[in-house]
């Protein structure tokens, strides 16, 4: 297993242009080609398939929060939606030549090791722009295979601070996705939950941050086992099932 770089020696004012370029334009002609070549890999090398993506809203302020295993978990998680999403990634990422695509991509860095209060400022400057954000409740990669136990409290200042609705997730299946070195593919599943949404507060407190942190991982965390136990085809029989209960009940209060 490759040794991680937990700190990144480099000044804050490097990645200066990067959160300049995310909070004043769009991703451009980069991420269509990105988006159009992941999907590819995510449909049909790892046979892709999602549960209720219409529970991710079509259009305004959006969180989007996933259990990260796997570096892969971005497109699984945007493979499957018309919107493009946006997400912060790990500073020591931003480095010739990728960083061209990752900044043309609306991707963003967070200088890990560090209290990034500028990745805040993007995150919350995108969000006003009626944009979606891939971020992760466990920060970095569970790479354990496992998910965390408690999350980091980023997430839950972000949620507060903003008021928008955060749509929990769970991505089943990528913890094996480093198989691939192997020629090995696993099969992963995507489901995305109900939005859920938090009473704003313009100057929350790191314990109501941890709170909210914990919430979303709790819901991201029963979303998870319910995959777990009743696997891909088990899931998608059990909302068809309840779709056809509402739409029962939907005729019987009409009559």
């Amino acid at each position: 297993m490759k040794e991680q770089v937990y700190k990144d020696p480099r000044p804050a004012e490097y990645f200066a242009r990067f959160h300049q370029r995310a909070r004043t334009r769009e991703p451009d002609i980069v991420y269509d080609i990105v988006r159009m070549v992941c999907s590819f890999v995510v449909w049909i090398i790892f046979r892709g398939r999602c549960i209720s993506s219409e529970n991710v809203p079509e259009s305004g302020p959006v969180i989007l929060a996933p259990n990260h295993f796997s570096f892969m978990d971005h497109f699984f998680v945007g493979a499957f939606i018309r919107r493009k999403v946006r997400f912060m990634a790990k500073s020591q990422l931003f480095k010739p030549p990728l960083q061209f695509i990752y900044t043309h991509g609306g991707v963003f860095p967070v200088r890990r090791g560090h209290h990034d209060e500028e990745a805040i400022i993007t995150a919350d400057s995108i969000l006003e722009r009626g944009g979606a954000i891939v971020m992760y409740c466990e920060g970095g990669r569970q790479r354990t295979g496992h998910m965390a136990q408690r999350a980091r409290p980023g997430i839950g200042r972000l949620a507060l601070e903003s008021g928008v609705p955060v749509v929990p997730i769970a991505v089943y299946g990528s913890q094996k996705a480093r198989n691939w070195k192997r020629l090995q593919f696993p099969k992963v599943t995507i489901q995305y939950g109900e939005p859920i949404r938090f009473e704003r507060v313009e100057h929350s407190t790191r314990e109501q941050q941890q709170a909210v942190a914990d919430e979303i991982l709790g819901n991201i965390r029963a979303l998870y086992e319910e995959l777990e136990r009743c696997g891909r085809r088990g899931m998608v029989q059990r909302m068809r099932r309840l779709r056809r209960t509402e739409r029962r009940g939907g005729r019987a209060a009409t009559a």
